[in-house]
């Protein structure tokens, strides 16, 4: 309780802007937790094979990262606010795509270029820009502690997505109405959302732009980053490819239908399974900062996130599904405490008008 308060008070002594964008984050991760929980769900529902489904899925993720980082690599240039806001309307119309039509080509069209996230984690630019943003209002020192804080809320939000996702459809269907009528009205809530994040978006003030007061104007080489902050920024970048690489075969949408497959057990179970894991994930990312100040950043990256993939490893082989629960939630215990650190790392080390494009290449999302 006395860390709600803290995060109370942390939030509340942000500007007007700093607390937008948090409002931003928790409602965005409110909104892809309720799609990453029945994203397969609804496309097994419209009789999209697993083969057509993996194929969606997979290039969904990647014309989200290209495109994430095309708008987050341009957007001290282009303007924050905007990048923002076109991430939001790009959000909305795949919303809109996926729950008007079964056509395969169209929704693999909207999964390219809209904003559509089978992990229930960060996709599109929004995360990019907000770092570079937020990183202007807190200060040096703070950052770690300020990232998890605002890691832990959103995460929160996206538990409570997976949560809402599992209790509206059993409430669906114990009102008469069919699972497949369930899922339309979850992808209209994501559409929604997309809506509201383009209003909150467009009442960001200037303060969240790049001035000259940050030094340098824009930079224009590759990956909107100078000589002197490329090399280090594409190493982490290779590191992240790996670590995303790996994370892209359990994302929550396809881990979720897979427990439904092998254990026979439905969404409002898994709702409930998914929220205790995304709310310890949340909580171990205060721990994550007073590590970081114990042992280093990097540090706390590698030695949380080693046997985090051991436990994830042992979630296949158990018996049944308490054990598998049980110890994919341990595994969250320690996954995501290199969120925060990579975050406040990747600020770190590079001059602030190239926060948005180092962000954007290293995928600190």
């Amino acid at each position: 309780m006395l860390s709600w308060f803290a995060f109370a008070r942390d939030i509340s002594g942000l500007p007007r802007d700093g607390r937008h964008l948090v409002l931003s984050r928790c409602l965005r991760l409110f909104a892809y937790g309720l799609l990453s929980a029945v994203l397969m769900f609804y496309l097994a529902a419209i009789h999209v094979d697993e083969r057509r489904s993996g194929l969606l899925l997979t290039l969904t993720l990647v014309g989200d990262t290209v495109i994430s980082l095309w708008l987050a690599s341009r957007a001290d240039r282009a303007g924050r606010r905007l990048t923002l806001i076109i991430g939001a309307v790009l959000m909305a119309g795949a919303g809109i795509v996926f729950v008007s039509t079964h056509q395969f080509w169209l929704l693999l069209v909207a999964g390219v270029l809209g904003v559509i996230s089978p992990s229930g984690k960060e996709v599109g630019p929004f995360l990019s820009v907000e770092q570079a943003a937020l990183s202007h209002v807190i200060q040096g020192h703070r950052r770690t502690a300020a990232f998890a804080w605002t890691n832990l809320a959103g995460t929160f939000c996206g538990a409570v997505g997976v949560l809402a996702a599992g209790g509206l459809t059993v409430a669906v269907q114990r009102a008469g109405g069919g699972p497949l009528s369930a899922y339309r009205s979850i992808l209209i809530a994501y559409a929604l959302v997309g809506l509201a994040l383009a209003a909150i978006f467009a009442r960001l003030g200037r303060d969240v732009e790049w001035t000259p007061a940050d030094g340098d104007a824009p930079a224009a080489p590759k990956f909107g980053l100078s000589a002197e902050s490329r090399p280090v920024v594409l190493r982490l970048a290779g590191l992240f490819v790996l670590d995303a690489f790996g994370g892209g075969f359990v994302i929550d949408g396809l881990t979720i239908f897979w427990f439904h497959q092998r254990f026979g057990v439905g969404l409002g179970v898994l709702g409930w399974v998914y929220f205790g894991t995304n709310v310890v994930a949340g909580l171990s990312g205060l721990w994550a900062a007073r590590l970081a100040r114990r042992f280093g950043l990097i540090n706390t990256m590698v030695f949380t996130h080693l046997p985090s993939n051991v436990l994830l490893i042992l979630v296949p082989l158990m018996p049944n599904l308490p054990l598998a629960a049980a110890v994919l939630l341990l595994r969250f215990c320690i996954s995501q405490m290199d969120v925060p650190t990579r975050q406040a790392y990747t600020m770190a080390i590079v001059r602030p008008n190239e926060r948005a494009a180092a962000a954007g290449v290293t995928g600190t999302a």
